[in-house]
């Protein structure tokens, strides 16, 4: 069986490693900004480039309409967003899906600090990641969003399985 090469693969590993960490080390139940700060240094701990709170543009028809504020990102290349609710929200997803628009970034992962911790991985094909190549065009596409084509979401993973 081949292995399908993952988008930053390394940085995503060392991400959801210290997602982990974090989430073994507090445990369930602290606000956001506390697993944001947290993770934060987790990841600077780590030798991470880690910008918190990155203010970024969102245009419409080629004009500045309104700013949105992201998490984390990571190393110039990987958007993390971190919810602590007990429930995911529905909406989430579809948040890191605009923040990578808005961004022209392809990656992002939504960090879950739940009951049962959970990661989920966000990929936007928007326009500046159209030059990519898929390593491996043989593979059957992953499943995408239903209201948007251009982005595909996987479930990636539970902290206790």
């Amino acid at each position: 069986m081949s292995r399908i090469e993952l988008i930053h693969e390394a940085l995503t590993h060392s991400v959801i490693g210290a997602f982990l960490e974090v989430s073994r080390t507090l445990g369930f139940g602290f606000l956001e900004n506390v697993y944001v700060a947290s993770l934060t240094r987790e990841l600077r701990d780590r030798g991470h480039d880690v910008g918190r709170e990155v203010s970024v543009s969102v245009l419409y028809k080629g004009e500045e309409v309104a700013r949105q504020r992201l998490d984390i990102i990571v190393d110039g290349k990987l958007i993390v967003e971190i919810k602590s609710t007990r429930i995911l929200h529905e909406g989430s997803v579809r948040q890191v899906a605009n923040y990578l628009r808005a961004t022209n970034l392809e990656l992002g992962l939504l960090l879950h600090f739940g009951p049962r911790p959970r990661f989920y991985r966000v990929i936007c094909t928007n326009s500046a990641s159209r030059t990519t190549k898929n390593p491996s065009p043989r593979l059957p596409s992953p499943p995408r969003s239903p209201r948007n084509p251009s982005v595909i979401v996987a479930r990636a993973g539970d902290a206790n399985e």
